[in-house]
């Protein structure tokens, strides 16, 4: 249904298997704060391999006997990978069961302490991954020049794949839903995330395309990096160009709703012209209730770090701000296919 979305530093220089086997894909959750050490909530810090995030959610709750609901987490983490995050789990007065003789299949306890509050949705700082490319092929001098540009400039801030669902499913489903289909609740939620992230896509390939994705265009409005705080659009200045130079700020796009876009000039044209091509997601939001937000254009890869294990064997390391999709950064530096089932 989408269009391919273009490359910013070029056609990537190699081709690998990703996820060979979960252990290839090591995520762990930042959560930029400790534990209370106290409180209504146990905090369980728990390592996952090959498990979904809601699943585990809800074998807590039935090992601690409280609904779904009582248990919280900051953000979805992939199923097929080996992934360390921290649940909530709502047990006012009491212990609850022994977090550490568990027996949930691929799930192992790392600590359990109390915390004062449930963990939201969006509560963490980011992630760090660690990447294992095998069967690497191609241009070795040349992905690493790659590395260095992704390092230096960092690469357009695409929604993932994993947001459109496998065939682009979600897509579906938001059509569907914009042509009056009544949708269960999480289809509905999938349905219009996936909505939201393609028209940004849209807007972002289009900027891609023309090569002003990390540049000012008249009207922008800026967002400081690994935060939601936005600002402008102001005239331009020696002290913006610094930071934009820096990667201290970012352009923006919307993420469509209600409302006035908030840039102005050129790219308010731009933007305006997004949603005549697709009125269908465009109005569909809208009557859905959601409202106008920005996200980055730009995505920096922190602390980006490569080694070569062997002359096929690629490990890469690098921090991610919550809401950012590691394959967007990966697609800048190959293509690559993935173990049956592993999507």
């Amino acid at each position: 249904m989408s269009e391919p979305l273009p490359h910013a530093h070029g056609g990537p220089p190699l081709r690998a298997s990703l996820r060979a086997c979960p252990g290839d894909f090591e995520v762990t959750e930042r959560l930029g704060f400790e534990p209370a050490g106290s409180g209504e909530h146990a905090f369980v810090q728990i390592e996952k391999t090959g498990a979904n995030t809601e699943w585990v959610a809800r074998e807590l709750a039935a090992a601690a006997r409280v609904p779904v609901p009582a248990v919280g987490f900051a953000g979805l983490k992939d199923r097929h990978a080996v992934t360390r995050q921290a649940f909530t789990v709502h047990l006012p007065g009491r212990p609850g069961p022994d977090w550490n003789a568990l027996a949930i299949a691929g799930v192992r306890v790392l600590s359990a302490t109390r915390h004062d509050r449930k963990l939201r949705r969006g509560a963490h700082r980011g992630n760090g991954f660690v990447i294992r490319l095998r069967d690497v092929e191609g241009d070795r001098d040349l992905a690493e020049a790659r590395l260095a540009a992704i390092r230096e400039r960092g690469v357009p801030n695409y929604f993932g794949e994993q947001r459109f669902g496998r065939d682009e499913h979600n897509l579906e489903l938001a059509q569907a839903l914009f042509a009056g289909r009544r949708l269960p609740r999480a289809q509905r939620g999938f349905a219009l995330s996936a909505a939201r992230a393609d028209l940004f896509n849209a807007l972002l390939a289009v900027r891609v395309q023309e090569g002003n994705w990390e540049r000012a265009l008249e009207g922008e409005v800026w967002m400081l990096d690994r935060t939601h705080s936005i600002f402008g659009p102001e005239p331009w200045s020696e002290a913006l160009a610094q930071r934009l130079a820096t990667l201290d700020i970012h352009p923006t796009g919307p993420l469509w709703g209600r409302g006035e876009l908030r840039s102005a000039a050129d790219v308010h044209a731009l933007e305006a012209d997004l949603a005549r091509m697709r009125p269908q997601f465009a109005h569909g939001l809208e009557e859905a209730g959601l409202e106008q937000e920005r996200r980055a254009l730009r995505l920096r890869a922190d602390g980006l770090a490569y080694a070569w294990e062997d002359p096929r064997t690629l490990v890469l390391s690098f921090e991610l701000g919550a809401g950012a999709f590691a394959t967007t950064v990966l697609r800048e530096l190959c293509d690559w296919n993935t173990a049956p089932g592993a999507g």
